[in-house]
């Protein structure tokens, strides 16, 4: 809890009354008080102020007491008026309901926030995650979708608040900045929610922070989750997205985790692994030998379907042309693009080769 809350509304009241009004912790010091000289000082533990206190007004040192309900019974915050008669019960009773009402505000909102970001940042125990989403009287069963927000190039500040803007309800969904460049957007959702409907969310986020604010960025998205304690798995798949996205499309700004595919699979695969498997599939020459104009007619080959004539009409050349380039690549590497096993083996080769590539300039 913020003592920053506390002190500005005592500031507040401190017009009202000219009693002394201050704020002090479970140890006696004071965190908050009308008179600034006070904070940071210690006035004592008082034995009264205990969980059986409830809502009772306590009398004690020339100073009248009210507990701060914390989230449990345990006692964090009490606050003090000076003096013993009626009017410091009643100015004491008053700064109550108002630093109650600021606490609770600052804990459904701030602590709420705090709570995600430790969840998906796996900084809490998941037993601990029931008990906490009860204090903070939080859903955990609602299905939730998990989108990181990563800006290109230039990173700006004013984008954390461009979003919060955009998702304003603090109680449902949040807006956590996780880096520099990082952004991570909870949305609570409906239990019928499609893709559609999520990729319609990430491209209204990317238009905005362009318009406003210049920014390109990349957005990754997580499969829904159904529960709280599924947000941080949601949230690597997230991340995950963005970083096979830069190596298999990079083209795409976009990536939903769901999407994919092979890709996934691959980026998972020690460099070992695939170093190996391209030598075996590449037995009579490397990959390499390929020159940029074959590679070019390869990936044609594939986005066409495998599809001779619609190919060759792609690529403006004749169709014994095709055939004479697809002859050439199966003498240098054995495998036979037409044939639809060879297909398969050929493309995930290339998108090994293309994670290959991705690890050397990382490192």
């Amino acid at each position: 809890m913020s003592s920053r809350i506390f002190q500005s509304v005592i500031v507040q009241m401190k017009e009202a009354t000219k009693r002394l009004i201050g704020v002090i912790d479970s140890e006696g010091t004071v965190v908050a008080s009308s008179e600034l000289s006070l904070v940071g000082s210690n006035i004592g533990p008082f034995p009264s102020l205990s969980e059986d206190s409830g809502d009772k007004v306590v009398k004690s040192l020339g100073k009248t007491f009210k507990t701060l309900e914390g989230a449990g019974t345990h006692f964090d915050y009490a606050v003090f008026v000076e003096g013993e008669d009626e009017l410091a019960k009643t100015v004491c009773i008053l700064a109550h309901i108002a630093l109650s009402e600021a606490k609770l505000y600052f804990e459904e909102n701030h602590d709420k926030t705090a709570f995600v970001k430790n969840i998906i940042s796996d900084n809490i125990l998941p037993g601990d995650i029931y008990v906490r989403a009860k204090e903070l009287h939080f859903v955990t069963d609602v299905p939730r979708v998990v989108l990181v927000v990563r800006q290109v190039g230039r990173a700006e500040v004013a984008a954390i608040e461009l979003l919060q803007n955009m998702f304003p309800d603090k109680q449902h969904d949040f807006v956590i900045s996780v880096s520099e460049t990082d952004i991570v957007v909870i949305k609570e959702v409906g239990p019928n929610v499609d893709s559609k409907y999520v990729l319609k969310l990430a491209a209204s986020i990317e238009q905005k922070l362009s318009e406003e604010l210049g920014i390109k960025c990349i957005i990754g998205i997580g499969t829904p989750a159904r529960h709280l304690r599924e947000l941080a798995d949601r949230y690597k798949e997230a991340q995950v997205a963005i970083d096979v996205g830069k190596v298999f499309d990079t083209e795409k700004t976009i990536i939903n985790y769901e999407n994919l595919g092979l890709g996934r699979l691959i980026y998972q695969l020690p460099t070992t692994l695939c170093e190996m498997f391209l030598s075996e599939v590449f037995k009579k020459n490397p990959i390499e030998s390929l020159d940029q104009e074959t590679l070019y007619t390869i990936n044609k080959f594939f986005e066409n379907n495998l599809n001779v004539s619609e190919t060759s009409r792609k690529l403006f050349v004749h169709r014994n042309t095709l055939v004479y380039r697809l002859e050439k690549i199966k003498k240098l590497t054995g495998l036979d693009l037409r044939e639809f096993d060879h297909a398969i083996v050929f493309k995930v080769a290339l998108m090994v080769k293309k994670y290959l590539n991705s690890q050397e300039v990382r490192y």
